[in-house]
């Protein structure tokens, strides 16, 4: 992630756009920026305003949170897949869980913060958030797949409730004029917190997984057992991403069982369902049983400390007085939800926007989650390591997103939009179909081509309808429900010898090629602005 991954999720934006048009809709934090702005010109213009100053840092803890949950999640998919001895299919249902808890929860959350306060949204938010993190201690002591599998749907259901919250309310404090830079300093934060999340995911869980070390040895004992020489080419990786060389631990029952199948047919992944089948007695005088155990622990300390922490943070909302609001609209009792649904049937634009973002999501999601498969599986690379590009993928995807957030100045954003997802389709050919390292440097550079596609293919497809966005938002991130059986889809491709031409694995980023195809026609057809009224600006959040 996905964000997760850094994908926005304006669940309401409505309530947004609401609150910036008719300076704010909740009254009583209108009234006390009112208050305070008549205090003088210079804190009508402070980004955050002093007595909002410690609610400000308090909402902004939570860009970081759930920026962590995004990141440290997209890696769990490799990670479940070796422990339990699954195929590439059915450990992608961590990702379907993942985005369809957002899913799930989108238009709940959105109603709830309507009904009631944007704190009660972020106590509901945090408690959800906890539980769902907090179920990975039953899960891993039982080495139980779908009690993981429950734990983050439920953490995701709590995501969908702080981000519907969090970006409306941060708007909400301080003066109209300087909400936009307000909202980009809290979503500064969200970045921190999703490499924080991908850097746990890789120094603790990848590389001290025992199970890293039996696949390890079996690469091993391949290689030494071998009938014919193996030309195993030294990868030049650079020493920043290199993860720690694992010594091999000579296992003689591993020994045993690839000089049994043989070093030319045996692979890891047959390797590991055989020691849990029982093929294998034990490794390190460990049975599978025990290994899981170790390394399950892994997640659910990460899982039980981030647990921790949101409680931490609840119990603080709890006993913290913040500025009083609640986003409901006494004049918008009705959403007129049939004039409304027909008017966006009606809107190509929209309607386009919508397919597009599903095919969006699929494509990061696909990108970002596979990209440890494909150095494991094409380059021969460790865990830990492939877990250190995925890093480096994010990293650029955050410069991208400052520069071509730039080039909005000068060019209209469905051009941009089109220009990126060229981009991204000749980088994806890349990592298809060329070899070596290059390969996955292509891989990882299509993370600048995707940093600014979300929020653009929003705003094109919310551009100009005014009221309609109260549910045309809802359209836009329900798209991710879409999404979720491409993640699928790859998964099962990856889990076949063979695809278009190529291995399996190559092969099943067709699919982002596709993706990526889809997205440069409709940024081309909307290249044109919808009206001069239009704020492309409003893209950067």
């Amino acid at each position: 992630m996905p964000s997760a991954h850094f994908i926005r999720l304006r669940i309401d934006s409505a309530l947004i756009d609401d609150e910036e048009e008719s300076g704010m809709s909740d009254t009583g934090i209108a009234t006390e920026t009112q208050e305070a702005g008549e205090a003088g010109a210079d804190q009508r213009a402070a980004v955050v305003p002093t007595q909002y100053f410690y609610p400000f840092v308090l909402v902004t803890t939570l860009f970081a949170l759930w920026g962590f949950a995004n990141n440290f999640t997209d890696p769990m998919v490799k990670v479940f897949k070796d422990v339990f001895a699954i195929s590439n299919a059915q450990s992608s249902v961590v990702q379907m869980a993942f985005y369809g808890g957002y899913a799930t929860m989108a238009i709940p959350a959105a109603l709830f913060i309507r009904k009631f306060s944007y704190k009660a949204g972020i106590l509901v938010g945090l408690a959800l958030f906890a539980t769902g993190a907090l179920l990975s201690i039953p899960a891993a002591n039982n080495i139980n797949f779908w009690l993981f599998i429950l734990g983050i749907y439920i953490l995701t259901f709590g995501l969908a409730f702080l981000e519907t919250t969090a970006n409306p309310y941060i708007l909400s404090m301080g003066p109209k004029e300087t909400s936009t830079m307000r909202l980009n300093l809290a979503q500064a934060f969200n970045p921190m917190g999703s490499l924080s999340g991908a850097f746990i995911a890789a120094t603790f869980v990848m590389t001290n997984m025992y199970v890293a070390d039996f696949k390890a040895d079996v690469n091993g004992f391949k290689h030494e057992l071998a009938t014919d020489a193996v030309d195993t080419p030294e990868l030049n990786v650079l020493p920043f991403l290199k993860a720690k060389t694992r010594e091999l631990n000579a296992d003689a029952n591993v020994r045993a069982y690839v000089a049994d199948v043989g070093a030319d047919a045996v692979n890891t992944d047959d390797a590991l369902i055989a020691f849990r089948e029982g093929e294998i007695e034990s490794y390190q005088d460990m049975t599978f049983a025990e290994i899981q155990r170790h390394d399950l622990s892994l997640v659910s300390k990460t899982y039980m400390t981030l647990g921790l922490v949101v409680l931490a943070t609840l119990v603080v909302f709890l006993i913290k007085k913040m500025p009083e609001g609640t986003s409901a609209d006494p004049n918008d009792a009705s959403l007129h939800l049939r004039g409304t649904l027909a008017r966006l049937l009606k809107n190509p634009r929209y309607l386009g926007g919508v397919v597009t973002q599903m095919f969006y999501v699929g494509a990061q999601i696909m990108v970002w989650t596979f990209i440890i498969q494909y150095a494991e599986a094409e380059l021969g690379m460790d865990n830990a390591t492939a877990a250190n590009h995925q890093i480096a993928a994010l990293v650029i995807f955050l410069v991208s997103r400052f520069i071509c957030t730039a080039f909005l100045k000068y060019v209209s954003p469905g051009k941009l939009l089109a220009t990126l997802a060229v981009g991204g389709v000749l980088c994806t050919l890349g990592a298809i179909h060329i070899t070596g390292m290059n390969g996955l440097y292509s891989l990882i550079l299509v993370s600048a081509c995707m940093s600014l596609m979300f929020p653009t293919i929003y705003g094109i497809a919310l551009e100009g309808i005014g009221e309609d966005a109260k549910l045309g938002s809802a359209g836009l991130i329900l798209a991710i429900v879409g999404a979720v059986w491409l993640t699928g889809f790859q998964g099962r491709i990856l889990d076949l010898d063979r695809f278009m031409g190529t291995t399996a694995t190559r092969g099943s980023f067709y699919l982002s090629v596709g993706c990526f195809i889809i997205i440069a026609i409709y940024g081309f057809l909307c290249r044109n602005p919808r009206s001069t009224g239009s704020t492309p600006h409003q893209l950067e959040t």
